[in-house]
C-alpha cells in the first residue's frame, strides 16, 4: 500500500469510528469557527489533501513534476481563515489549504486548478505560467515565492514597513491601509541567517517605534527534511524576542489553530506590530515524492502522527457540532476527491511552454520609448545648475535630488546615509531637504536592507537602496538572484520589484581598502537573468544612467544594479594634474542613456580598446600616448554590463579589426569573458585580446597594484598586438 493509500485509508477509518453527536457542542462554545466557517476550513483542507495525492498520479502517468506536499499542514488553513484575502501572503511550499481556504474566501478561483497546473507546468497556470510550481495569484494578494529557505522573509518585513510607509508619503499603496502580512515557513527554516536578519529586523524597527505589522507564521512539524528540530527550539528561540509578540496553538486542532490565529492577526492588526505564530504540525507523505522517510523515522513515530491528522480533526469538529454526520463528512470528503481527481486528468493534458521565447518573455521587459518619456518627465528644476562642471560624486548627489523631487515615491537608504551623507557624502543634505521619511539609515544588515527595498517595490514605492560597497553585496546576493530577479519570471510580471542598487566598488582607492573597500568581483551579478548593470565612469553618464535606471524600474518593473567606481567619486583630473578634465558638465534632466548603449571616444582605425569604471581613464591615458606614437586608436566604454551593447561593441570593433578588452575585474569570471565571447558569437573574425586584473582578492595599500591592471600593462598588450600582425577583419 502506498502512502497516500495508507494515509486516505486511516483518515476513513478515523471518520467512521466516530459518533453523530447525541448533543451537539454549539461552534460558538467550542471556539470562534462558526458553521460556514468551519465548512470552508474542512473543504479547503480536503482539496489540499487530494491534491496531494493527485500530484502523485500525475507523477506516475508522466506529467507530473512536483511533489512537495502540504498533508498535515491542512491547519494553516484556519489561518487563512482568520486573515482577510486582501492581507498579502508571502508563503512557503506547504501551503496548500491556506491557497484553498483563500480562494474561498475571495471566491472566483478554482485553486486546486491552479494548483495542478502547476505541478504539470502548464503555460495555462495563472501565476507563473508553468515555470515553477508555486502558490501565487494577483487576485488573492498571495505573492509566488521560490522554494529557496527562508528568503522571502526579508521581502515580508519590507512589504509590511511599505504599508505605513506610503500612507505617510501620500503615495498609492499595494495593500489597505491597515492590512497585515502574513509570512510562512518551517521550522529548520528559523535557523537561516536569512530569515534571523529578517526576524531581528522587523523587531528592530518596532522597538524604535515604527509601524511594522508583520505575522510571521512557523508551521512547526518538527523536522527538516530528515533533521530532527530540537524539542522546544522553536519557543525558546522566538518567545521572549524584544518587540516580538509570541502565540502558540496546536495546528492540528482547527479549533485552537483558529482562535489563535486570529488572536495573533488581531494584535497586528490593530498594534501595528510584528508577531510570531508557533503552529504545531505534522508531516505526511515524507519531505517529497522521493524521500524514503523509513530510512529515518520509526513506525511508531508516523502513527503517532497520524493520530494527529489534522483533517481528521476538523471532521470530529463537524461531527461534534452536529453540522455533519460522519458519513456525510465522507461523502463530502469523496465529493472533493472525484473533483480534484477530474481537474487532474484535465491538467495532464494542459500544453507546457515550448518556446524559450515563451519561457523569457516576463524576465526583462523592455519599453524604451516609455522609459525616455519618463526620464525627461520631472516635477522640479534641477537642483544644480545644468552645464555647471561637476565630479561624479556630485552628479549623483544632484542626479538623486532631482529625482527625488520628481518621483514623490522614491525613498532612499541604506547604511549612514541619512544624518552623515554617505560613506563619501554622496547623499549629504538630501535627507535635510527631503525628510527621514523618504532618506534614512537602516541597520547594518545587507539583506535587510535589500529586503526591505523588495518589500518596497512591490508595494508601490520605488526604492533607491544603498550597498556601502561591492563586497558587503556578496552577503547579500541572494535576495537580487533568488527573490527580486524572479519575481516576474515566477508572476508573469503581475509581480514586479522595481528596484535601484547603488553600490560603491571597483579598485583603484590609493592608500586605503584592501578586499573589502577594493573589491572587483561582478562574477555573482553577471550571469542573475534580467538583471541590468549599469556601470558608469564620467560625471555626466552617472546623471543620465541613473536616470534610466530610475526610469525604467518605474516603467518594466527592472532591477538594476548601479555600480559606482569609488576612485572616481572627486576625480577632477585626466591626464594630468589641475587638467579637470574629468569634470563634466551636470546634464539637463531630460537626457538619458538608453541601457544597452556603449559610448566611444576617438576614430582611430588602429586598434579599438573596450573597457568600463576605472579602465575608462586608464584606457584614454594610454590611447592619447598610443596616438603620440603614430597609432591610432578608440576607446569604447561600455557603460551597461548587462546587457552588454552589442550593436555599439560589434561596430567598433569592426571599424579597426583589433580589439583589446581592458577589464579591472578579475580574469577568471570577469567582464571581458562576456566581452570577448560576445564577441565572437556575433562572428567577429579580427584579432581579440584582454587584460584582466588577476585572480585575486585585492590587498591593502600599494600591494593592490600588483594585481589590478595598469597602464602599463595595457600599453604593452597594446604594443604586442599591433606588432603581431595584420588584423583578420574589420
Amino acid at each position: 500500500m502506498s502512502a497516500v493509500e495508507d494515509l486516505d485509508r486511516h483518515f476513513r477509518e478515523a471518520v467512521a469510528g466516530l459518533r453523530s453527536a447525541d448533543a451537539a457542542i454549539p461552534l460558538r462554545d467550542a471556539g470562534g469557527l462558526d458553521t460556514g466557517t468551519a465548512l470552508a476550513l474542512f473543504d479547503a483542507q480536503s482539496e489540499s489533501r487530494h491534491t496531494d495525492a493527485a500530484a502523485r498520479w500525475m507523477q506516475q502517468q508522466g506529467r507530473g513534476y512536483y511533489t512537495i506536499g502540504s498533508s498535515g499542514h491542512e491547519g494553516n488553513a484556519a489561518l487563512a481563515l482568520a486573515l482577510r484575502p486582501t492581507d498579502p501572503a508571502l508563503l512557503h511550499y506547504r501551503s496548500g489549504a491556506f491557497y484553498c481556504a483563500r480562494a474561498r474566501q475571495a471566491g472566483g478561483v478554482d485553486a486546486v486548478r491552479d494548483m495542478l497546473l502547476g505541478v504539470a507546468a502548464g503555460a495555462e497556470e495563472p501565476i507563473a505560467g508553468g515555470r515553477h510550481k508555486v502558490y501565487g495569484r494577483h487576485e488573492l494578494a498571495v505573492i509566488p515565492q521560490t522554494s529557496t529557505i527562508a528568503s522571502h522573509l526579508p521581502r515580508a518585513v519590507g512589504v509590511a514597513w511599505s504599508i505605513a510607509r506610503a500612507k505617510r508619503l501620500g503615495t498609492e499603496c499595494a495593500w489597505p491601509g491597515d492590512a497585515v502580512v502574513c509570512c510562512t515557513f518551517g521550522d529548520a527554516s528559523v535557523n537561516h541567517s536569512t530569515a534571523a536578519g529578517a526576524i531581528n529586523s522587523a523587531c528592530h524597527a518596532a522597538y524604535q517605534g515604527l509601524p511594522m505589522p508583520i505575522l510571521f507564521v512557523c508551521e512547526d512539524n518538527g523536522l527538516g527534511i530528515s533533521v530532527p528540530t530540537p524539542h522546544d527550539w522553536v519557543r525558546q528561540a522566538y518567545g521572549s524576542r524584544p518587540s516580538l509578540a509570541y502565540f502558540a496553538a496546536d495546528g492540528c486542532d482547527p479549533q485552537a489553530a483558529f482562535d489563535t490565529a486570529r488572536e495573533a492577526v488581531t494584535h497586528v492588526r490593530k498594534n501595528r506590530q510584528p508577531a510570531f505564530l508557533h503552529l504545531s504540525m505534522v508531516r505526511f507523505l515524507g519531505h517529497a515524492g522521493s524521500d524514503a522517510e523509513a530510512a529515518y523515522r520509526t513506525p511508531s513515530d508516523v502513527a503517532a502522527d497520524l493520530e494527529r491528522d489534522p483533517l481528521a480533526a476538523t471532521a470530529r469538529l463537524l461531527t461534534a457540532a452536529g453540522i455533519l454526520s460522519p458519513q456525510q463528512v465522507l461523502d463530502r470528503y469523496d465529493e472533493v476527491s472525484g473533483r480534484v481527481f477530474a481537474v487532474a486528468k484535465e491538467a495532464l493534458e494542459s500544453e507546457p511552454l515550448t518556446t524559450a521565447a515563451q519561457i523569457t518573455a516576463p524576465i526583462a521587459p523592455r519599453r524604451p520609448d516609455l522609459v525616455a518619456a519618463t526620464a525627461r518627465r520631472t516635477t522640479e528644476p534641477p537642483t544644480a545648475p545644468v552645464g555647471e562642471p561637476v565630479t561624479f560624486a556630485q552628479a549623483i548627489t544632484h542626479t538623486l535630488a532631482d529625482l527625488l523631487g520628481s518621483h514623490p515615491e522614491m525613498v532612499v537608504f541604506g547604511e549612514d546615509v541619512g544624518r552623515k551623507g554617505g560613506v563619501y557624502g554622496l547623499t549629504r543634505g538630501l535627507q535635510r531637504r527631503f525628510g527621514t521619511a523618504r532618506v534614512f539609515d537602516t541597520l547594518l544588515d545587507e539583506q535587510s536592507i535589500l529586503g526591505l527595498a523588495l518589500g518596497a517595490g512591490l508595494s508601490g514605492l520605488l526604492p533607491v537602496p544603498e550597498i556601502q560597497y561591492l563586497a558587503y553585496l556578496h552577503n547579500a546576493a541572494d535576495q537580487l538572484r533568488g527573490e527580486a530577479a524572479t519575481l516576474q519570471f515566477f508572476s508573469q510580471g503581475q509581480y514586479r520589484n522595481p528596484l535601484v542598487v547603488r553600490i560603491a566598488g571597483y579598485g583603484y582607492q590609493r592608500g586605503f581598502g584592501g578586499h573589502f573597500h577594493n573589491d572587483n568581483a561582478l562574477g555573482a551579478l553577471r550571469d542573475i537573468p534580467g538583471l541590468v548593470i549599469a556601470s558608469p565612469s564620467r560625471p555626466d553618464d552617472a546623471a543620465a544612467m541613473l536616470r534610466t535606471c530610475v526610469a525604467t524600474a518605474k516603467v518594466d518593473g527592472t532591477v538594476s544594479a548601479f555600480l559606482e567606481p569609488i576612485a572616481l567619486y572627486h576625480t577632477r583630473d585626466l591626464q594630468e594634474e589641475g587638467d579637470n578634465a574629468w569634470l563634466a558638465a551636470y546634464p539637463p534632466p531630460a537626457d538619458h542613456v538608453p541601457i544597452g548603449r556603449a559610448r566611444t571616444y576617438g576614430t582611430g582605425t588602429d586598434l579599438t580598446l573596450v573597457t568600463f569604471g576605472n579602465g575608462l581613464p586608464i584606457s584614454l591615458r594610454v590611447a592619447r600616448r598610443l596616438d603620440q606614437e603614430g597609432i591610432a586608436g578608440r576607446v569604447v566604454d561600455l557603460r551597461w554590463l548587462a546587457p552588454l551593447p552589442l550593436d555599439d561593441l560589434l561596430r567598433e570593433a569592426r571599424a579597426t579589426g583589433r580589439v583589446l578588452v581592458v577589464d579591472e575585474t578579475r580574469r577568471t569570471g570577469g567582464v571581458s569573458e562576456g566581452v570577448v565571447t560576445a564577441l565572437v558569437d556575433a562572428g567577429f573574425t579580427g584579432a581579440i585580446r584582454r587584460v584582466a586584473s588577476v585572480d585575486s582578492f585585492v590587498p591593502l595599500g600599494k600591494a593592490a597594484q600588483s594585481v589590478l591592471v595598469s597602464e602599463a600593462d595595457v600599453e604593452r598588450a597594446a604594443t604586442e598586438m599591433l606588432s603581431a600582425g595584420p588584423r583578420t577583419q574589420r
